[in-house]
């Protein structure tokens, strides 16, 4: 399984979680084995940063072959175009990615809350 995390900084697993999955400067994918065990932690610049249209970073996060996506937060349109494409989108998440990874892998974080328009609700 690899699971994706939106990032505010280049340091992997010790990188903290961005707000917001599209305007994140960069992506953590972690692969995990089937004990939940990390097998491989890579960082990527965001493609899109400065700007995207929508279903772009869905289709990037797509094609790293990820099962999961994790931010901050997440806008209804974007969580339909993971939907659309298998990934299991899971919002509300903040702190360093390692310890995110940890609570989503214990099933303490679960679920999302699309953000309502113009970033208000939980995309603080």
């Amino acid at each position: 399984m690899i699971i994706a995390f939106s990032s505010d900084e280049n340091k992997g697993l010790e990188s903290r979680m961005s707000h917001h999955f599209g305007r994140c400067p960069y992506y953590v994918f972690v692969e995990i084995d089937g004990n939940n065990e990390v097998l491989n932690v890579t960082t990527e610049e965001n493609p899109y940063y400065s700007g995207h249209q929508p279903g772009l970073v869905p289709r990037y996060i797509s094609d790293r072959n990820a099962n999961v996506m994790i931010a901050g937060g997440m806008g209804a349109r974007a969580v339909e175009f993971f939907n659309q494409f298998g990934i299991e989108v899971v919002t509300g998440a903040s702190g360093r990615i390692g310890d995110v990874l940890d609570e989503y892998l214990s099933g303490r974080l679960t679920g999302y809350q699309p953000c309502g328009e113009g970033g208000r609700g939980n995309c603080n």
